[in-house]
């Protein structure tokens, strides 16, 4: 059990963030649902586990610092403090040449994964030194991208190995706050983001693979587990993925 724990997760109204926002919750923490979708977070909300933590609904755009702010204010008003930063919000650009990407779709994609993950955890570290007890765990949804990349990629992959980045600089720099830093980099979960993978998927090669995915389920228990260690030990990084996808071996 988490002990009355507060989560903030991006990205809640689909997916991983709900899968792991339902987990959570069941476990007792209570959650702050933050993402653009106001009726997708309701979704995520009716879904609540009873007798377990409470849900706040909290429309958020990451790429956007005023309703950052917003949304940590409003976390800080509801429930006085904050242990635990699930960075989960992301987006890519469908299957683009470098030579054919536009400047907005790669400044939509940075903006979305980068720049979310950045503003979101600026919060979350103010929050988490101000606070009595001080200290917290941010976790970064990294991707197996953020060590190869996929073809046509180049946006969300160029992303995904800045976030490998600033997971160790929060790492490092909140030793000193008890703010521990983790990265969970995730592969072929079953969600619509991974659909087209049940149909096949472009390889190295040339080369269409449908790829096994596996239960989103598996994700939220490994957060869940991520979430709930002392603040002395820490997870830095966790690959979690289908036994046989392509993955090593890839490139």
């Amino acid at each position: 059990m988490s002990g009355d724990k507060i989560a903030f997760i991006t990205g809640a109204g689909s997916g991983i963030g709900r899968a792991v926002a339902m987990t959570l919750q069941a476990a007792g923490y209570h959650v702050v649902l933050a993402g653009r979708r106001v009726v997708e977070l309701e979704k995520t909300a009716e879904m609540a586990a009873a007798g377990s933590g409470e849900f706040l609904v909290c429309p958020t755009n990451v790429a956007d610092e005023g309703s950052v702010t917003a949304a940590f204010a409003a976390t800080r008003e509801r429930f006085g403090r904050l242990d635990v930063l699930f960075n989960n919000a992301g987006t890519f650009a469908h299957g683009t040449p470098i030579e054919d990407l536009t400047l907005e779709d790669w400044r939509r994609v940075v903006d979305v994964n980068l720049t979310g993950s950045f503003l979101c955890a600026r919060a979350a570290i103010r929050m988490m030194k101000a606070q009595t007890p001080k200290g917290g765990r941010i976790i970064n949804n990294g991707s197996i991208s953020a060590h190869v990349p996929r073809p046509l990629s180049a946006p969300y992959t160029a992303t995904k190995h800045a976030i490998a980045g600033l997971t160790k600089s929060i790492s490092l720099d909140g030793r000193a706050h008890d703010i521990a830093c983790s990265q969970i980099d995730i592969g072929n979960a079953a969600t619509d983001f991974t659909a087209k993978m049940a149909a096949g998927i472009s390889q190295a090669d040339g080369s269409m693979k449908i790829e096994p995915r596996i239960d989103v389920s598996h994700v939220a228990d490994a957060v869940l587990y991520m979430a709930n260690l002392p603040l002395d030990a820490n997870v830095q990084f966790m690959t979690l993925m289908a036994t046989a996808m392509p993955f090593i071996g890839r490139g």
